[in-house]
């Protein structure tokens, strides 16, 4: 179970890292801004077919050499999962020096042609685009602070009953596998945890909310209604992440409370499930993105704007975004699918990594 956990992550990592470069908008190629005259250039798209054989052949590779040495040596468990982790982190790796070479690749074919001096620099912004913003309220995220709280109160009641020992760690079929003293802390540390991550939800959504609605200059209308939808679907997946988050903790927690409520065949198959949702819509999502992009993408009108707030000189790395003059906490990647702070706004720093200095403190009690 634990081998094929690892295969599966590891092949979609590569198939996800291998796509982006086809998923995200035209107009931007390893983090360095084009004009729309030039995306069909044929030194970009050699670029993007180059780095995504960079990453599938030598990945691959090495996901069926794993599988290889599994099948010959029938390692244990630990040996696995250390050389699965070890696998995984350099496919992230060699992803992001690939990148890097790239995105250094496009800014010498952008200096060498001299692209930067038709892209004109322009302030865009609409009246009223904030009534057409559909991104979920802050108040349903919540919801499933409420069931953690009260769960909380509920295992306060229970204390007395539960084991001497409180589980900390579980091993992929499902059963405890490390434990720690019965505290008044311990006893809830599950759960506390569990409700730092839903903070962070919250004010994930709540920040993205308040984030301005980036338009581009050269095509306000449809990138406006991209914009409006993509803000749409990442409040979505982030609430329902939030949701199977607490499902999968709760569930745990009860493990705890009552020793035997589940059977082991359900203790395997239910954070396997939960696991596979969370997937599924992350994929989905990311369908959902690159064709909101290829809709852009299609009515794409052939102008040297870009907006003031995209330029090259806001990324650092064409992966970190940099801007004073932006009030926005979180804005849209520029490679890649999701959000990425603003790191000159003080107020992300908080946001992120408060709650990840109280989870690692909580996992330390």
């Amino acid at each position: 179970m634990e081998a094929l956990i690892f295969i599966i992550m590891m092949l979609l990592t590569v198939l996800l890292e291998a796509a982006i470069p086809f998923l995200i908008r035209k107009t931007v190629v390893f983090g360095v801004a084009i004009p729309s005259t030039q995306i069909n250039h044929p030194q970009i798209s050699a670029y993007k077919k180059r780095y995504s054989l960079l990453i599938l052949v030598p990945s691959l590779l090495f996901i069926i050499t794993y599988c290889i040495w599994q099948a010959v040596i029938n390692p244990q468990a630990n040996q696995v999962a250390i050389i699965g982790t070890f696998l995984l982190f350099g496919i992230l790796f060699w992803s992001i020096s690939l990148y890097f070479y790239f995105h250094g690749k496009m800014l010498g074919l952008k200096g060498n042609n001299k692209w930067e001096e038709q892209l004109i620099g322009v302030s865009v912004t609409e009246l009223g685009i904030r009534q057409k913003d559909e991104m979920l309220p802050w108040y349903v995220f919540l919801i499933p602070m409420i069931i953690t709280v009260g769960f909380l109160l509920f295992t306060a009641t229970q204390y007395d009953v539960l084991p001497t020992e409180i589980p900390v760690h579980w091993g992929a079929d499902g059963k405890a596998d490390r434990f720690t003293t019965k505290t008044p802390i311990s006893s809830v540390s599950l759960l506390l945890v569990l409700l730092t991550m839903q903070f962070m939800f919250l004010g994930i959504n709540i920040a993205t909310k308040k984030s301005g609605i980036k338009m581009i200059a050269s095509n306000k209308q449809a990138s406006k209604r991209r914009q409006l939808k993509y803000r749409k679907y990442s409040s979505w997946l982030n609430l329902l992440i939030s949701i199977t988050i607490t499902v999968l903790f709760i569930l745990l927690q009860l493990t705890t409370l009552y020793n035997n409520i589940f059977s082991d065949y359900l203790l395997v198959i239910i954070p396997f499930l939960i696991t596979a949702v969370i997937l599924i819509c992350t994929i989905v999502f990311t369908f959902k993105v690159e064709r909101l992009n290829r809709e852009l993408d299609g009515k794409e009108q052939e102008a040297q704007e870009i907006s003031t707030f995209d330029a090259d000189s806001n990324w650092k790395g064409g992966l970190f975004y940099f801007n004073k003059n932006d009030p926005s906490i979180f804005v849209e990647k520029r490679f890649g699918i999701g959000w990425t702070l603003n790191f000159a706004n003080p107020i992300g720093y908080l946001l992120i990594f408060i709650p990840l200095l109280l989870i690692i403190l909580l996992s330390f009690i």
